[in-house]
């Protein structure tokens, strides 16, 4: 019998359900790989739970808030467990989209035009009133997504001024801060990463959504959207955008796995969206989708995690 490993699923997130999605297929392929499997859905039992089992790792399928930010890295770090998957510092960098966009920003690395508003400047500051300017700023249309959330919720398409406010407050219902991007027309990427010393990308995704853009339905429905892998660019455009993804992997310092969505330009320039420390495993995720497309089957991709984590 192989390692013990404790797949920890499901949470209080708004992405509970993809979370359970994500890993009974875990742990299906690990048990298929010959490890000892045990499911933990997290609950404020998660401590004694993991102490009295003596697992040798964690497999994170987590996503969203607690999974993905930095909150259950933390927990693993102080119990002295190994677990897949960015540490701490990249959890909660890469899960905060303005905080992340401000490193792509020093780092010169091509991101869309953006500004951030919390709930406390509307309340106090009377925020509302600067709203003008931002579209002056950015143009129109604007995307706007909450700072700190997964899966697309709470992302708005805003065409005329008249609908940034209720955007606006649909995204803060989501997170006490929001993002205001500028919107910018192209192919929607995505290229995951594998890897430690030595990270390397796996064939680029392209993503063709059925609606005006790549949301929550679109994301897990099957027949909702299209993929193309390899994404339909050129080789010198596919190597600029790889080169882009572990570049931005390195600087947010990921271990293990990351996935970097981007949005090729009408300039062919890959402009970073935001970086996934925990992507999908589900049937319709990017992860294993790219992972198949370079001659790599489920069960080996999360063994290959696995071992990548082990191995520290």
């Amino acid at each position: 019998m192989r390692e013990k490993i404790a797949v920890l699923m499901g949470g209080r997130s708004l992405e509970r359900e993809v979370s359970l999605k994500s890993g009974r297929r875990v742990s299906d392929a690990l048990k298929e790989k010959g490890y000892k499997v045990i499911q933990l859905d997290i609950d404020e039992n998660l401590v004694d739970n993991l102490l009295r089992e003596h697992v040798d790792l964690v497999y994170i399928a987590l996503h969203g808030k607690y999974g993905e930010d930095g909150t259950v890295q933390e927990l693993l770090e102080i119990l002295g467990v190994p677990y897949t998957g960015p540490g701490v510092y990249s959890s909660i960098v890469g899960f905060d989209k303005v905080l992340s966009k401000e490193i792509y920003q020093i780092e010169r690395i091509p991101t869309p035009k953006f500004y951030a508003l919390s709930s406390g400047s509307f309340k106090e500051m009377g925020a509302s009133g600067v709203l003008g300017e931002v579209i002056k700023k950015i143009g129109l249309p604007i995307v706007v997504k909450p700072a700190c959330q997964g899966s697309a919720l709470g992302i708005k398409f805003v065409k005329t001024p008249e609908e940034l406010p209720s955007a606006l407050i649909g995204a803060l219902s989501y997170d006490d801060k929001v993002l205001l991007e500028e919107y910018i027309k192209g192919k929607e990427v995505a290229v995951s990463i594998i890897g430690n010393a030595n990270p390397k990308p796996l064939p680029v995704v392209e993503i063709v959504p059925k609606k005006e853009f790549f949301d929550f339905e679109s994301m897990y429905t099957m027949g909702m959207t299209d993929y193309f892998v390899p994404a339909r660019i050129s080789k010198e455009l596919t190597e600029k955008v790889q080169n882009t993804a572990v570049k931005v992997h390195r600087i947010l310092r990921c271990r293990d796995v990351s996935r970097v969505d981007m949005i090729i330009g009408e300039d062919e320039v890959p402009y970073v969206l935001e970086l996934n420390t925990s992507p999908g495993m589900t049937e319709t995720s990017l992860l294993p989708m790219a992972a198949k497309a370079a001659g790599m089957e489920f069960p080996d991709l999360v063994d290959k995690l696995v071992r990548l984590a082990l191995e520290r």
